[in-house]
């Protein structure tokens, strides 16, 4: 079957059947992913001290990590933040009338056997119920922004394709998440912020997409539904193509280059695009396609119409 027709129509909608496979592998994989490794949740989530220590000389974690334990702190989690005298000291929340200040204070007498030159570059305090509370809040958000795109779509174009919207959004953030759980990369608010603009973004294909297929449902006299979509599909490419390389370029650069701090959002960013990009095309298409979508769905105050006027006819 040949990808691109006599009419210069490419034919994405021959593919739609394998494309929903292999999306459906996708997800099915990243929730498995998800519900055995689990996130590494980030303090945001879980509560505790972040604790970011600047070292004289290049910093060797086993050695740090030794000495952590012989003075109080086994469960420290160790990374390079940025360069390699650069640590970032995690701590897991140590009771509520502890103060971040203290834990700081003493985790800096431990690094001065270390490196007597060794810095605190900064420490941050989460606490447990601020972590409960950040999670349900973002999970909130999430739903709420998906059930608003799920009406929104609905009463602005149809609800075959508020679904296929809803099911890209879905597909896009479930395989973000599974990443992330995948590679034990840190999920933190920052993330969850980027996941959140992946769903804008995809949504914003997913719109236009949606609106160049209604508008050609109406002008254009065919009454294949597949060959109506491809052709609105390629009509729209172009413009999703260049939307798309232009933000992975900045997505790319800052995550080489903008730190440990963002890599994360970054990270998200950099993947969720490129699976929206993909999810615009395929998923919400295919799936308003698989609801039985057609020509008279789109104009149904044009075919009452004509029926009357038939009806009228001598």
């Amino acid at each position: 079957m040949q990808l691109l027709n006599v009419k210069g129509t490419i034919g994405f909608m021959a593919k739609r059947k394998i494309a929903m496979i292999f999306s459906a592998i996708l997800m099915i994989s990243s929730i498995g992913i998800f519900f055995g490794k689990g996130l590494e949740l980030g303090l945001d989530f879980t509560g505790g001290t972040s604790v970011e220590v600047g070292f004289s000389q290049p910093a060797d974690l086993n050695k740090i990590r030794t000495v952590l334990s012989e003075n109080g702190f086994p469960d420290a989690s160790l990374q390079l933040f940025g360069t390699s005298t650069d640590v970032l000291i995690r701590l897991a929340e140590r009771g509520k009338d502890v103060k971040a200040e203290v834990i700081g204070n003493q985790l800096m007498d431990a690094m001065m056997l270390v490196d007597e030159n060794a810095q605190m570059r900064r420490i941050e305090f989460v606490g447990p119920s601020v972590g409960e509370d950040l999670k349900e809040q973002g999970g909130l958000a999430m739903l709420t922004a998906l059930i608003c795109i799920l009406i929104y779509v609905a009463m602005r174009f149809e609800w075959r394709f508020a679904l296929g919207a809803v099911a890209a959004l879905a597909h896009d953030v479930i395989l973000t998440v599974g990443l992330f759980s995948l590679l034990g990369l840190e999920f933190d608010l920052t993330v969850l912020a980027a996941i959140l603009a992946v769903i804008g973004y995809s949504l914003n294909d997913t719109i236009v997409v949606s609106d160049r297929i209604r508008e050609n449902f109406r002008k254009v006299r065919i009454d294949d539904t597949l060959e109506i979509i491809d052709m609105s599909l390629t009509q729209t490419f172009n413009r999703t193509l260049v939307t798309s390389i232009t933000t992975l370029l900045v997505l790319i650069a800052l995550f080489v280059w903008g730190g440990q701090i963002i890599h994360g959002f970054a990270t998200a960013l950099l993947f969720g695009v490129f699976v929206g990009t993909y999810s615009s095309i395929y998923v919400a298409s295919a799936v308003a396609v698989a609801l039985g979508v057609s020509k008279h769905d789109m104009i149904p105050e044009v075919v009452e119409k004509e029926g009357a006027e038939f009806d009228e006819m001598p």
